[in-house]
């Protein structure tokens, strides 16, 4: 019988990178004015949360797995009013999803059950457990920009 944990390793990897492929196909075609406008007075733009994606997984994943010294600003990546480049956005949510997609495939079948412990996050109790929520937080906002995006590329007058 195969192991399980490679292949919950590998295909979990490739859901976090697929994410990452649609996100691209989604913003390839605005501009980076685009990707800050908000199409309605209530939401977020495409780059805040991109900058929340970005931070969610630094903070859970980078920061509570891997150690890499991550200190979340939670409000900011909603309020950033810099507008940073679509380049300079897609680059850090490139580095994110790279090092959770590594990180994930470096897992043994131990550290798929290692206690997981956050306060924000008191339903997950594993490594497991962390990186499906990530996952699922990841595509609820993919799932946003997808319209975002609709509504920012419709014809003038649509």
């Amino acid at each position: 019988m195969p192991e399980l944990a490679p292949i919950v390793a590998d295909t979990l990897a490739a859901y976090y990178e697929g994410v990452r492929d649609k996100v691209h196909e989604l913003v390839a075609p605005l501009s980076t004015e685009q990707l800050w406008r908000k199409p309605y007075p209530y939401g977020n733009s495409i780059g805040h949360l991109l900058l929340h994606v970005t931070g969610n997984l630094n903070n859970y994943i980078g920061a509570r797995i891997v150690n890499t010294g991550y200190v979340r600003n939670r409000p900011l990546e909603f309020s950033d009013t810099s507008k940073r480049s679509k380049e300079q956005v897609l680059v850090d949510f490139d580095a994110a999803i790279s090092m959770v997609a590594a990180t994930i495939r470096r897992q043994s079948p131990e550290d798929w059950v290692a206690p997981y412990s956050d306060p924000t996050e008191p339903g997950t109790a594993t490594r497991f457990g962390a990186f499906m929520r990530m996952a699922a937080h990841a595509y609820h906002h993919t799932g946003q920009i997808i319209y975002l995006s609709k509504e920012l590329t419709k014809p003038a007058g649509h």
